[in-house]
């Protein structure tokens, strides 16, 4: 099947006319809900884990307008538990669908959130945008370099609203701590730290073997090459897999990445180092679980990110970012819950103190991206697609130095590698795709 037409869920113009005298509705090509008291309809993909997080936090902007609709997984059992536990929160049973592009072409439905595994986030979001769709995204935002920029595209050309994951960039604690950083507080930064310390087990070795008929694994797949099922792969453990994930620094360390790249107010590195390996333990994964990468910006200022999926000290007590700076240094830690931060030494010590929004960083983060789908402003996320790109290429960056074991040069205008080992690298910056499930060249 093909990936659904743009064209084909352009409202009518008697539609579109109404719509015109909506306060708020925005002028230009532009479609989809955006005044300010009409219902928001949205789905939720991916439900097993942070999908169905989605859609709990979505619920609880119902007095804003805000519903959830229809759920999509290609696990038919955890399909049918979601669906029921929706319908009690809602008062109604919420549609349900195994393949997204059948979910895409219901023409009611204003918004999808995303939560699949990561080698689906690009190309759901790209037929997101061409469905007429805005997008709430996980990060990472894409599996590989070339991903994240299609997603930048589509959603440019189609004039979407797409969110990006990265919730700590709507707790102000973490907004105000980073704007400090770029403002001087501990004077020039000259390196950052991100500490990624989750202990993890082992995760064995698991017999290929044919899928449960309630799982459709083709489409698990989707773009990913063909590889043989086994219970290592379906439902988290993927994460650990190169054809699916990212390992660790893709899947909590983007957050901290991120972070860093928040108070240092910078693009992208010129060029990276990464090593480690998988540690104390031997089992079917494939990614480090020990890895330390130092990405280095033209100015020469270090991001270095530590890696750490065994025992391990706090160093000490801090579990996030360090910002080392001419003039003192900040420190912070756990981002996904609160992180503020202290600033020690040099020009100030004070805690980086700020009155938080209603409830944790997610709610804020959903209500964010509800407010942007309103104005039509992509001003008014807190973490636009470009931004989520953007971080995600720092880890891809220091997977690709770890899986070719060398330092190697990038052009942040082409993001693309240079000078020695760039023909090996640039392989990685791209994949090849299983049809039809394809990132295209031209969104």
């Amino acid at each position: 099947m093909k990936p659904v037409n743009r064209r084909g869920f352009l409202r009518t113009s008697a539609q579109m006319a109404a719509a015109a005298t909506v306060a708020g509705r925005a002028s230009g090509p532009a479609y989809g809900v955006t005044g300010a008291n009409e219902k928001i309809r949205t789905a939720c993909t991916g439900m097993n884990g942070r999908g169905w997080g989605h859609a709990r936090e979505l619920m609880g902007l119902k007095g804003k307008g805000v519903d959830v609709v229809a759920l999509c997984d290609i696990d038919e059992h955890v399909l049918e538990a979601k669906a029921a536990a929706l319908a009690k929160m809602r008062n109604a049973k919420p549609d349900t669908h195994v393949d997204v592009r059948k979910l895409l072409e219901d023409k009611s439905i204003d918004a999808i959130s995303i939560a699949t595994p990561n080698h689906w986030h690009p190309l759901a979001t790209v037929w997101a945008c061409q469905a007429g769709k805005d997008v709430y995204v996980e990060k990472p935002v894409s599996w590989c370099i070339r991903e994240g920029r299609k997603m930048v595209e589509a959603t440019r050309k189609y004039k979407r609203i797409v969110q990006v994951g990265q919730q700590h960039r709507s707790d102000p604690k973490i907004r105000k701590a980073a704007a400090q950083i770029r403002a001087g507080i501990i004077g020039d930064v000259y390196m950052t730290r991100s500490l990624v310390f989750r202990q993890r087990e082992s995760i064995g070795f698991k017999k290929p073997t044919t899928p449960p008929k309630h799982i459709n694994f083709d489409l698990w797949l989707g773009p990913a090459q063909t590889e043989p099922y086994h219970e290592n792969l379906v439902h988290y453990n993927w994460h650990w897999f190169w054809n699916f994930g990212n390992g660790e620094i893709g899947n909590n360390g983007i957050h901290l990445l991120d972070i860093a790249r928040m108070g240092l107010g910078k693009t992208l590195p010129v060029k990276v180092s990464s090593m480690g390996g998988r540690y104390t333990y031997k089992d079917q994964a494939e990614t480090p679980n020990t890895q330390v990468a130092t990405l280095t910006y033209d100015d020469g200022t270090m991001m270095v990110c530590d890696v750490r999926n065994r025992y391990t000290n706090a160093e000490p007590g801090i579990l996030g970012n360090i910002f080392y700076g001419s003039e003192g240094y900040m420190a912070g830690a756990k981002p996904n819950f609160g992180f503020g931060g202290k600033a020690y030494g040099g020009k100030a010590e004070s805690d980086v103190k700020s009155a938080p929004l209603p409830g944790r960083g997610e709610p804020n983060h959903f209500e964010n991206f509800i407010n942007a789908m309103r104005t039509r402003k992509v001003e008014d996320l807190n973490c636009d697609i470009l931004e989520g790109h953007l971080s995600a290429v720092l880890f891809h960056m220091a997977n690709i130095s770890y899986r070719l074991g060398r330092t190697l040069s990038f052009d942040p205008k082409t993001e693309m590698f240079v000078g020695d080992g760039a023909a090996e690298a640039n392989k990685y910056v791209t994949r090849d795709y299983r049809k039809p499930f394809v990132v295209p060249e031209h969104v």
